[in-house]
């Protein structure tokens, strides 16, 4: 099963990345499974109804989000209706919508996918780990479903190698998003699950963590807001991870970043292309 999943979408020029790579990387890669990480995609902050079907029409299976998921309030009503949108799982158990779902890949192959968010230097939810340990425990895998991803949405990167640890062996694919800067360490672990332990973006590289940089250098040098933040928008670079999941285990067989677009060295995964 290949398997890719996309980092935070931000603003207008992540999502018309998106637009324009993910159709043809769905097509040229034979993908089975994706998930886009769409919490930022609406002005930065939040997701719409129309974003997040934008975003499915591009070839997205599932739309994760994190603490900003409901930034934008109507997403306070569609996420219970829209079974392919998934907040964290740790949120209080009223809050709309679901955090974990199982959907059906293209090869016909069931692929559970669970949000969650950490606690270190975030708003205070539940216990990630706990709620994780339910939902696989509920559904494991080999047993209930083909493929398991998770979407860590953290700060800490300590908090997000410590769930890929605790996963390791039990799901096919960890990865932690929020921070918007991939990091190098995508590897598969002993236990044969892919980790990283942040994707990135889809975003303009030339800004703050997605942001254009003028509002945040202002904040830092004089500790005063003279405005709002804003998302970066010029040409934007897709982040994101691929995963090639063994078919009878649902363990990861290889795994490789994606990088697409400028300011970061591109990177494709080459098990899937000629491409060196």
């Amino acid at each position: 099963m290949r398997i890719l999943f996309l980092g935070d979408v931000i603003g207008r020029s992540g999502r018309k990345a998106v637009r324009h790579h993910l159709p043809s990387m769905v097509e040229r890669w034979k993908l089975d499974f994706v998930v886009v990480n769409g919490e930022n995609s609406a002005g930065g902050f939040g997701i719409t109804e129309k974003i997040f079907q934008e975003l499915l029409d591009a070839g997205a299976d599932c739309i994760t989000t994190g603490n900003h998921a409901f930034d934008q309030k109507e997403a306070l009503v569609f996420a219970e209706r829209q079974e392919r949108f998934l907040r964290p799982i740790n949120y209080p158990p009223q809050t709309p919508g679901r955090g974990a779902n199982i959907y059906t890949a293209r090869s016909g192959a069931r692929v559970l996918v669970i949000n969650v968010m950490g606690q270190l230097f975030m708003t205070a939810l539940d216990d990630p780990i706990a709620a994780v340990e339910r939902e696989i425990a509920a559904m494991p895998l080999g047993r209930d479903c083909d493929a398991i991803i998770v979407d860590f949405h953290a700060e800490a990167t300590s908090e997000k190698q410590v769930m890929a640890a605790f996963l390791d062996g039990r799901a096919s694919l960890v990865v932690g998003t929020h921070t918007h800067v991939p990091t190098a360490d995508y590897r598969i672990q002993p236990g044969g699950t892919a980790m990283m332990t942040d994707i990135g973006m889809c975003g303009d590289y030339d800004s703050i963590i997605g942001m254009q940089k003028d509002e945040p250098l202002h904040r830092a040098v004089t500790k005063i807001s003279s405005g709002r933040l804003g998302p970066a928008m010029e040409e934007a670079t897709l982040s994101g991870i691929a995963v090639d999941v063994d078919d009878t285990t649902g363990l990861a067989k290889k795994v490789a970043a994606v990088r697409l677009g400028p300011h970061l060295e591109r990177s494709v995964p080459t098990f899937w292309t000629d491409e060196d």
